[in-house]
């Protein structure tokens, strides 16, 4: 069955998260402050954290530092995955990305359809990897990333989880899922 075996060992996973963003500063960044709240309090380990302008040069630099950093495992990103023409999240990192996690984007907007209804067609949240890094892509709303974190990222990304987490895709944790 599914879930968190409280048996297992809890490996931290550090977290980088990215805020995608004209407006928003750290002190405004509601969003961005919800995911680190969620990723400590559940054990992991925030690893960086920035705010950048939607702008895909930008954007692409932020993350390509990210995931060639070995002490970076995650990238979580809110912000710029809507329809404006300033939204331009995916963009700037599909093109990063060697795999495309397309189940994280169903699970998402599932999740999502509970909350905001239809609405969560309005989202382009995707997920992938990049060299060994997986990055999720979530909308820049409180409730968006509350629903990314609570309905699907707290648990695959707890290397306790069963059948199989994403920590164990991890370089350093491969073994958790072999």
């Amino acid at each position: 069955m599914a879930g968190i075996d409280e048996s297992l060992t809890f490996h931290p996973l550090n977290v980088a998260v990215l805020t995608v963003s004209d407006s928003r500063t750290l002190e405004t960044d509601t969003s961005g402050g919800l995911l680190v709240e969620r990723l400590t309090s559940a054990g992991h380990k925030l690893a960086a954290r920035a705010i950048v302008t939607d702008d895909v040069y930008k954007i692409q630099a932020q993350v390509e530092d990210w995931i060639v950093d070995p002490d970076i495992d995650v990238v979580l990103s809110t912000g710029g995955t809507g329809f404006t023409p300033r939204d331009v999240t995916p963009e700037a990192i599909r093109p990063l990305f060697r795999r495309e996690m397309d189940g994280f984007s169903v699970l998402f907007h599932q999740y999502s359809a509970t909350t905001v209804g239809v609405s969560t067609m309005q989202s382009r949240a995707f997920g992938g990897q990049a060299g060994d890094s997986f990055i999720f892509c979530l909308p820049g709303s409180t409730g968006a990333c509350r629903d990314g974190w609570d309905g699907i990222l707290g648990l695959e990304l707890d290397s306790r989880y069963k059948p199989c987490s994403l920590a164990g895709q991890i370089p350093r944790l491969r073994e958790l899922c072999a």
